[in-house]
């Protein structure tokens, strides 16, 4: 199991250094390596390896989490708070609806069959954007009107949404009664009481720092604990049926405050989360290209597949210019914005073989198994064409179109 670990680490490295080397962004060599060694291409990787890098897989997502929220002080917030709002909500819902639509006529799918593809589709990659964007930061683009901040604060919402209807639309298939109501207040109590909760926890830290002094090292395990455990709890299936609580948004809160009430240790943590982020980037990307199954790729479909998620970004990026409208931004930081967008991955490869194997266990009604195959194929193609998109769009037009201070 070690040396599977070592020969995938080593291999995504070599892809790395390349993807590098020829000017495209680095994480698109660790998605590649996950690619060639996962399913579609070697299948090497150890069942246990799999096992172990889907749970790794979630403390790179909090670790990179963790840094953006220790790089958001009072005044970033204030900056970016309505857009950001506005952005965590309304391109995903636009796209979500489009796809919909227009599946309903190109795949002859229901209405309901395409409101599962739609808000498959529709969620942005925090895993792909929150990275991208600090090290936006860390260079100085954007940042005279926090730009990069207000697309990963967005970014770290729209999940919520997207997961929240999508799971909508998977109980009406399975012939469950949907209470409207319920998810009208759920939603945005959910994200309310989230970004609450990640708050109550940084005082908590802020705290507990304060009166043991430990050192810097084991204050980091610390907070991962915490994080961890915090979101294993807002994604416990019992809870969110009650109600969606916005986990990734809580642990930014954590790190918010930490910045705000103790801000020279959260300068040092910062440092150090810099550090476990350089092992953490390499699992999150390889575990994405293991889950990209190219094998599911229909030829047939590629091209009505592409036409949907055309259309699709279309939509989303009218969505970002809508949020945008009142904010202080100019047209080129609002056209970054709508490329910053763009990326899929992490929600697309967690939960696009969800319909699929619900079909296949009997759980959701007259929907054919085909219905499931063709929805596992928009959401592998849907990675494959926007997550080096959006990496590519974002690492070539982010000097250009955001100012540097």
């Amino acid at each position: 199991m070690l040396l599977n670990i070592a020969l995938i680490i080593t291999l995504a490295l070599v892809l790395y250094y390349l993807f590098s080397l020829i000017k495209l962004p680095g994480i698109l060599g660790l998605i590649a390596a996950g690619i060639l060694v996962g399913p579609s291409v070697l299948n090497v990787v150890d069942p246990e390896v799999a096992i172990l890098l889907k749970e790794l897989k979630t403390a790179a997502l909090i670790v990179i989490l963790i840094r953006a929220g220790l790089g958001i002080n009072r005044e970033t917030l204030h900056k970016v708070g309505r857009p950001a709002i506005n952005m965590s909500f309304i391109p995903g819902v636009i796209e979500g609806l489009t796809v919909m639509t227009i599946a309903h006529y190109i795949f002859d799918f229901s209405w309901v069959e395409g409101g599962m593809l739609g808000f498959i589709i529709a969620a942005v990659s925090p895993a792909v954007v929150v990275p991208t964007m600090l090290e936006l930061k860390d260079k100085g683009y954007g940042k005279k009107k926090e730009v990069p901040t207000l697309v990963l604060a967005g970014a770290s919402v729209d999940d919520v949404f997207a997961i929240t209807i999508f799971s909508v639309f998977t109980g009406l298939a399975a012939g469950s009664s949907v209470n409207v109501g319920h998810i009208l207040w759920s939603v945005p109590a959910g994200i309310i009481l989230g970004a609450v909760l990640g708050v109550v926890l940084g005082f908590a830290l802020v705290w507990f720092f304060r009166k043991f002094h430990i050192r810097d090292t084991k204050k980091v395990i610390i907070f991962m604990i915490v994080a961890v455990v915090f979101y294993e709890i807002t994604e416990m299936e019992n809870l969110k049926e009650i109600i969606p609580l916005a986990g990734l948004l809580g642990i930014m809160a954590i790190g918010f405050i930490i910045l705000e009430k103790y801000s020279k240790l959260a300068k040092r943590l910062s440092s150090k989360f810099n550090k476990v982020w350089v092992l953490s980037e390499i699992l999150l990307f390889v575990y994405i290209g293991t889950e990209v199954q190219i094998n599911q790729l229909d030829a047939s479909l590629v091209g009505s597949g592409l036409l949907i998620l055309l259309i699709g970004l279309t939509a989303r990026s009218i969505g970002v210019w809508i949020s945008l409208l009142g904010s202080d931004l100019n047209s080129k930081e609002k056209l970054f914005s709508v490329i910053a967008y763009w990326p899929k991955a992490t929600v697309q490869a967690a939960i696009g073989a969800v319909p699929l194997t619900l079909i296949e266990a009997g759980k959701l009604g007259s929907t054919s198994i085909e219905t499931g195959q063709v929805i596992l194929a928009m959401a592998v193609l849907s990675i494959v064409i926007t997550a080096p998109l959006g990496a590519i769009g974002i690492k070539a037009f982010g000097p250009k179109l955001l100012s540097k201070n």
